[in-house]
């Protein structure tokens, strides 16, 4: 039996998806209110923040996946997800369940480094803080020894259906819509963009496979880096579109969270947009030389197409 917990969002519809084409029919999705994404699912409905019914919910599993997410409010990031990690790991131990966890980046320093498995957690803002408090959670519990766990983590996302990240809600829902791009305060940065169905491949590639727990793992992005600029460029072309965008600045982020609780939530993040985004995952390839990087132009026909 193979579990993911928080089995409604894009990276749990995936993963289910490629772990019943490839690995198990055995499958459990928990969630709230979950929903099967393929015939053969087993759905539990849980609350994670109950550790007894998070225990329920992981019993009997071999491997657990946490891909569980919040909306971006900051007061429910701090209250609420150290404590359904925190109940994740304890009911793992308890079922003796090995433990993969789907992290993202923004524990990570926002100064244009290239950002290996290695590099040390350099926080900006609340939200970094607990992404940071939480992947050290982890880290202690691989360390601890009782469980095999593992870490795989993404940079921003791109890619079909409900791909929640700058770069989906800017340019290619805009163009969806037959408007034109926006990018977020600079078009000149060198960004690394995950294509979500290669996040969701590479955690379930890694959560089977026996030598892949202990560690931590960048999961497998296409080595080219293109600007938003060259982003745009790709989009405008693969919706038929004149090349055509607009910059928006800090300032009209800042003008716009006076208004918006939505546009102030994100606010903390924008320093990741001043500077280039180099995030490396050569390790993954090395160890898995046949998995196929979606390229960012193919990418973008597919977003293209399945629009309709």
């Amino acid at each position: 039996m193979q579990t993911i917990l928080g089995a409604n969002g894009q990276i749990a519809v995936e993963l289910a998806r490629e772990l019943q084409g490839n690995y198990t029919s055995d499958l459990r999705l928990v969630s709230r209110n979950p929903r099967k994404v393929n015939d053969t699912d087993t759905v539990v409905s849980a609350d994670l923040l109950d550790p007894r019914q998070t225990a329920k919910a992981v019993e009997g599993s071999n491997i657990v996946y946490f891909t569980a997410g919040l909306p971006p409010d900051t007061e429910l990031w701090e209250k609420q997800f150290p404590t359904m990690l925190r109940n994740a790991l304890d009911a793992c131990r308890a079922a003796g369940a090995k433990f993969a966890y789907f992290d993202n980046t923004y524990m990570y320093p926002q100064d244009g480094r290239l950002l290996t498995e290695e590099t040390a957690f350099a926080p900006v803002g609340r939200k970094g803080r607990v992404r940071a408090r939480m992947a050290t959670m982890v880290l202690e519990e691989m360390i601890r020894g009782d469980i095999p766990v593992l870490i795989g983590r993404a940079p921003e996302f791109y890619g079909p259906g409900k791909t929640q990240s700058f770069t989906n809600a800017l340019i290619t829902d805009k163009l969806k819509a037959g408007k034109s791009p926006r990018v977020p305060i600079r078009d000149d940065t060198k960004r690394t963009l995950i294509w979500t169905p290669d996040a969701s491949r590479g955690l379930a590639a890694l959560g089977n496979a026996p030598d892949a727990y202990s560690q931590t793992w960048h999961l497998p992005c296409c080595d080219v880096r293109p600007t938003y600029k060259q982003f745009v460029a790709m989009a405008c072309e693969a919706f038929d579109r004149p090349m055509s965008y607009k910059v928006i600045g800090k300032w009209a982020f800042a003008i716009a969270g006076i208004f918006s609780p939505e546009v102030r939530e994100i606010r903390e993040l924008l320093p990741r947009y001043e500077q280039a985004n180099l995030f490396d995952s050569s390790k993954f390839k090395h160890r898995f030389p046949e998995f196929e990087v979606m390229m960012y132009r193919e990418g973008i026909n597919l977003i293209r197409r399945s629009a309709g």
